[in-house]
């Protein structure tokens, strides 16, 4: 009798459950890696995704860090840590695109010649402030750690920028979702939309600042 009633209530409580349209590819993303949060490949996946994003994938790795610490809050800072820890290590590898392979890494979207001089002229006062902000910030942290390979510059002060800065970024966004919890689910599930927008207006904004600020 009991299990009837389990399977009428899990039943009931699916039926009642909001649908995503099919066009709504963003929000079943989501709901996938939220899932995926106590996958075994999960940390995997996550340190792949911190790793490329640090050379020349587009993508910030908080869209994956932030749904994991929300649907495992338990391992909310060990997310953080495989997300820095993976991210720096990428940061090395652009570094060594810009000092050995520039003709390359001018053909990533958001690079250019100019772009990339004019920020090797700048390193030599401000570098370490570079490379810090746009490890911080939706800024794009691959033009930074390819123009600091090309600007030569020094691998200590480039290695502490990036451990500071991302570390600072990732261990906050972490423990923002671990704080708030499954209180943040109803929020998100209500507007959903309007953050996936303010999400995509804050990554083109990163790089329209590097077009036309930086």
């Amino acid at each position: 009798m009991q299990e009837r009633i389990g399977m009428e209530g899990t039943a009931e409580s699916e039926k009642d459950a909001p649908t995503v349209p099919w066009w709504h590819l963003h929000r079943r993303l989501y709901d996938w890696v939220l899932g995926f949060a106590h996958h075994p490949h999960s940390t995997t996946a996550l340190f792949c995704l911190s790793f490329i994003e640090s050379s020349f994938f587009p993508i910030p790795p908080d869209v994956l860090l932030g749904p994991l610490a929300l649907g495992n809050r338990k391992k909310a800072m060990w997310f953080a840590t495989v997300t820095t820890v993976a991210s720096v290590l990428g940061a090395f590898l652009g570094y060594l695109i810009g000092y050995a392979l520039i003709d390359l890494a001018l053909k990533f979207p958001g690079i250019t010649r100019e772009g990339v001089d004019w920020l090797a002229g700048q390193f030599d006062r401000y570098g370490m402030w570079y490379v810090f902000t746009a490890a911080l910030t939706p800024i794009p942290f691959k033009l930074l750690t390819i123009t600091a390979g090309f600007a030569r510059m020094d691998l200590l002060v480039f290695a502490a920028a990036c451990i500071v800065g991302r570390a600072l970024r990732f261990y906050l966004v972490a423990g923002a979702f671990w704080l708030v919890g499954p209180r943040a689910v109803p929020f998100i599930d209500r507007y959903f939309n309007w953050l996936a927008i303010a999400f995509v207006v804050l990554l083109v904004g990163g790089f329209l600042v590097v077009k036309y600020v930086i």
